[in-house]
């Protein structure tokens, strides 16, 4: 009867184990997220890398510095595990804007439709302003450092 007992908690246990597993790979955030979606399928430079730890404990960066709602309000109460659209759900022009002679002029609010400007006006934005605040150039603010050469 013990024995029996025993495999019945030992089983118990497993599948708690599983169970608790599961939860929690669930409500965690990859630390290394590769920036690819639909909008890169003809991007010409490699596809940044992104990283929340170095985000957080180097540029000690809230999760509303990069999230926002649709009023562009951050979104400064996230919790591992929440729920986040994709830049693109909102940013639906998959390209960057045109650019060059003939290009039309666009206000900020048209130029944020496109998916590649609201990335680059993001980051790019909050990076200068990190290394102003420093006095350093440790955030990246040229196309290179975020985009390194793609492999032959």
């Amino acid at each position: 009867m013990r024995k029996k007992y025993l495999i019945v908690m030992a089983v118990f246990g497993i599948a708690a184990l599983f169970v608790a597993t599961g939860i929690y790979a669930g409500t965690t955030v990859p630390d290394v997220i590769k920036m690819e979606n639909k909008a890169y399928a003809k991007h010409k430079k490699s596809i940044v890398t992104f990283s929340h730890k170095k985000h957080i404990e180097d540029y000690k960066a809230g999760c509303g510095e990069c999230h926002h709602d649709a009023d562009n309000k951050p979104l400064n109460n996230l919790k591992a595990g929440d729920n986040v659209q994709n830049c693109i759900e909102c940013h639906k022009i998959a390209s960057e804007r045109p650019k060059g002679k003939g290009a039309p002029k666009l206000t900020k609010k048209q130029r944020l439709e496109y998916h590649a400007e609201a990335i680059h006006y993001n980051c790019k934005g909050c990076h200068k302003k990190f290394n102003k605040k420093t006095g350093t150039k440790a955030a990246p603010t040229t196309c290179t450092k975020c985009h390194p050469k793609k492999k032959k």
